[in-house]
């Protein structure tokens, strides 16, 4: 089959629109549309539902631009180890991870990454939901649990806890709870109970809910947690890694914090050699060790 008249139908399926897709391939609106057509007789069938707003696929275009969809994830990966120098880490590399773990640990220390390598170009996706690596939806993973998806390298990089924690300032204002019976006199920070999040962090919540926190404000990502514990308003849950780069929170019912997490890094097998994977990789192994050797000359480990 003519790849360049597939490039084009898929062009056309992810615009939905032959003129944004002629834009984009820098063609022609005749002529895309002609070159659809082929397609079409080609197969023998209609690939497009055309009306005034646009084109919607019908079917058998759903069938054919997952093809094409995973036909491109390929090729992009291809090109990118190709594009991978011997000497050289330059490029794009997607990065996906948490919210809580990207703003409070990742973000803050990636100025060292881009002074080895300054010509390397991360997109850092930062969301609860599971990106599938063997399609391509990122290069690779740091996730607070091991992947359970087929034909991926995986690293387990540390554990974390979640603990609790205030400011100084509020804990001087409202006391310091002793027993977990005493979270009735304070306010909560923790995350929202329909949020995605780790399991021992929801089963924390619920005992704590369970014994009736005299307020309660819940927010969607530990960074939003963060925020309000610094800021005085309570006593949040966050991840133990942040009392390094915030060393004035305070712990607080320490016999109420949760079994330990594994962090695992995860990439596809198709990128055993990209270096600009192995670059990434090395440096969240140092940067975590790292954090370790002062956590415990901070005497948190």
């Amino acid at each position: 089959m003519d790849w360049d008249k597939l490039r084009i139908f898929h062009a056309v399926a992810d615009a939905g629109s032959l003129t944004h897709a002629g834009d984009k391939l820098n063609l022609s609106q005749s002529a895309v549309s002609r070159q659809v057509r082929a397609l079409e007789e080609r197969l023998n069938t209609t690939l497009f539902h055309r009306h005034a707003r646009g084109l919607i696929l019908t079917e058998q275009g759903e069938l054919l631009f997952d093809a094409t969809q995973a036909m491109s994830q390929r090729l992009e990966a291809a090109s990118a180890r190709i594009r991978d120098s011997e000497e050289e880490v330059f490029g794009e590399l997607r990065v996906t991870t948490t919210v809580g773990l990207g703003t409070l640990f990742l973000a803050p220390r990636l100025t060292k990454l881009y002074e080895i390598y300054p010509n390397l170009n991360i997109d850092l996706m930062l969301e609860e939901r599971v990106l599938d690596l063997p399609m391509r939806e990122a290069d690779v993973a740091i996730r607070m649990k091991e992947p359970s998806q087929a034909d991926l390298i995986r690293k387990r990089l540390m554990t974390v806890q979640m603990r609790l924690y205030a400011s100084q300032a509020y804990l001087e204002k409202h006391g310091t709870p002793s027993t977990i019976v005493d979270i009735k006199d304070h306010r909560l920070i923790c995350q929202n109970t329909s949020t995605p999040q780790v399991g021992s962090a929801a089963l924390l919540v619920k005992k704590l809910m369970g014994n009736q926190p005299g307020s309660i404000l819940s927010v969607n990502n530990y960074f939003g947690v963060l925020q309000a514990v610094v800021h005085d308003l309570g006593i949040g849950i966050l991840p133990d890694y942040v009392v390094e780069d915030f060393p004035g929170l305070v712990p607080v019912l320490l016999e109420e914090d949760t079994s330990a997490v594994p962090v695992y890094l995860a990439y596809p097998e198709e990128l055993r050699h990209s270096r600009r994977i192995a670059a990434f990789r090395d440096f969240v192994q140092s940067e975590i060790m790292e954090h370790r050797k002062h956590m415990k000359e901070m005497g948190k480990l």
